[in-house]
């Protein structure tokens, strides 16, 4: 059952489309598909949020896009991971990590000092 709402951290939904993008191209309503069916219906990103987070990496460089014919022959546009990109999600995800280890580490029993 999807959560009612979730509110990312700033810069995670960045983390996510990258990720996403990792896989290879894609266009907007095929990221919002992936990102739906990969987290199981949990994560819903709607398109106020997913064009500007597009149009914010394309212009750092993280990402580029073209324009293509779809395989319903409508024209869309198609975004891809760029070697800048790649970088960018490494360094993403290894903060990603320390902050879920961190977090874990919160939920678990505290250590015994030793006196």
């Amino acid at each position: 059952m999807p959560l009612s709402r979730i509110e990312l951290l700033q810069g995670t939904l960045d983390m996510i489309v990258l990720q996403s993008l990792r896989w290879g191209p894609r266009h907007g309503y095929g990221l919002v598909q992936m990102i739906r069916t990969n987290s199981r219906g949990v994560l819903q990103v709607d398109t106020g949020s997913l064009y500007p987070a597009l149009h914010r990496l394309e212009r750092e460089g993280s990402i580029d896009a073209s324009w293509e014919v779809s395989e319903n022959r409508q024209r869309v546009r198609v975004y891809r991971l760029t070697p800048f990109g790649r970088k960018r999600l490494a360094a993403e995800r290894s903060r990603w990590e320390q902050l879920s280890d961190a977090i874990a580490g919160i939920f678990t029993p505290p250590l015994q000092e030793e006196t």
